[in-house]
């Protein structure tokens, strides 16, 4: 299996770079996820929103 689009060790991606992950983690699953692929989908929305948070912020 391959790693999502980023490391989550790194700083966090923009709100567009995890959606991208999120659609291509959907896809490589085949619409079923696995306990580690939920685990990862779990991070990756929470990262997501906490992007889009940051975005409103700063184009308001």
């Amino acid at each position: 299996m391959s790693k999502p689009a980023f490391d989550p060790a790194m700083p966090a991606p923009d709100a567009d770079a995890l959606n991208r992950a999120i659609r291509e983690l959907w896809a490589r699953s085949d619409g079923r996820l696995t306990a580690d692929e939920q685990r990862i989908y779990q991070a990756l929305v929470l990262r997501w929103a906490a992007a889009q948070q940051g975005d409103v912020g700063t184009a308001a």
